[in-house]
């Protein structure tokens, strides 16, 4: 009898350890309960990106319908800035110093129009040459399009931006100045030091006959200061002889957002995340790499320092000047700059 209570005893026990094995096999088969975890938080969080994508364009379709002078007529709107791949259906409107460059890029590899030395198209963005990147008759644009087709091309246009994703990246419009700024006049930068740092010098900075070529001047330890520059924004006189470059000329200018119906508003200050969204959006996100952001980007938190030697009275006028871009784009007024 008590062999018999032994037997069932280590019986018990095998059977007891078998369940404990099989329970424990079934959990490494299947997995730890984390991605139902991470499938709530990743829904939660596709959720709160929908949000902020609705509240951008929200507050661009209510401030073009509050202000009439935004509502001009859609052929008005400039043509360039529009780069169109018809392959993937998508139109993005670039705007200089917001990461332009790389989403330059990834226009090209997606509409495979630009060939590699061997001849193949690039298929890497980090692969394309940065002096080609900046080569507008390189890309498909609207205005190429109108220039190829005249009036005819109306309706195709239109067809396009009926149909096709488009989307464009926006900057805090301060900040943004301060990188154009950075970009083209603190270092010696031969075109925009001959095209318009050689006149700043001359209006604002009172050198009536400054070097000529950009090395020398910097050399010499004469350049245009951030001062200069924004003194040039502010004069009536720069926009009556040619309008804005487009590193500086408002973002709504370029982009036209009341007169397009924008899918996706990224900003730069989201740009890793949105740009993740955009392209899984696209369905592009296992065939596109965005090339990763440059370490030296302009801080929002340098505006302060930047325009400590600004008046407190052209910070004002700067404001107005880019208002419409701050408020269009959900950028609060930096009023710590505008109250001192």
């Amino acid at each position: 009898m008590q062999k018999l209570h032994r037997h069932c005893l280590l019986l018990g026990a095998v059977f007891i350890t078998m369940s404990f094995i099989v329970v424990f096999w079934d959990e490494v088969r299947v997995g730890p309960p984390y991605p139902r975890t991470n499938h709530r938080a990743s829904s939660k969080h596709l959720a709160q990106f929908k949000l902020r994508q609705a509240h951008r364009k929200h507050l661009i379709k209510e401030l073009c319908s509050a202000n009439s002078s935004l509502n001009y007529r859609q052929k008005s709107i400039t043509l360039d800035h529009l780069i169109v791949d018809d392959h993937h259906r998508v139109i993005y409107c670039y705007v200089p110093k917001v990461a332009c460059s790389n989403w330059k890029r990834v226009m090209f590899v997606l509409s495979q129009n630009l060939k590699a030395p061997d001849g193949a198209p690039y298929l890497d963005p980090l692969d394309i040459p940065l002096e080609i990147i900046h080569n507008s008759t390189v890309h498909n644009t609207f205005k190429k399009l109108w220039m190829r087709h005249g009036r005819y091309a109306r309706p195709l246009m239109h067809q396009k931006l009926k149909n096709y994703t488009k989307f464009l990246f926006v900057r805090d419009p301060f900040v943004r100045l301060i990188s154009a700024y950075r970009d083209k006049f603190a270092e010696p930068n031969e075109y925009y030091y001959y095209k318009f740092g050689f006149m700043i010098l001359q209006r604002y900075a009172n050198i009536s006959q400054p070097p000529t070529l950009a090395p020398e001047a910097f050399r010499a330890g004469i350049r245009p200061s951030f001062s200069h520059f924004i003194k040039f924004l502010l004069d009536p006189q720069t926009e009556k002889e040619k309008p804005f470059d487009e590193h500086w000329k408002q973002i709504h200018r370029l982009c036209h957002p009341c007169q397009i119906d924008y899918d996706f508003i990224g900003k730069l200050e989201t740009l890793d995340e949105d740009t993740e969204h955009l392209l899984k959006i696209l369905g592009l996100d296992k065939h596109i790499h965005f090339p990763p952001g440059y370490e030296n980007r302009t801080a929002v938190d340098w505006e302060q320092e930047w325009f400590a030697n600004i008046s407190l009275a052209d910070r004002r006028e700067l404001y107005s000047l880019y208002e419409t871009d701050f408020k269009l784009f959900g950028y609060d007024k930096p009023e710590t700059l505008l109250n001192e």
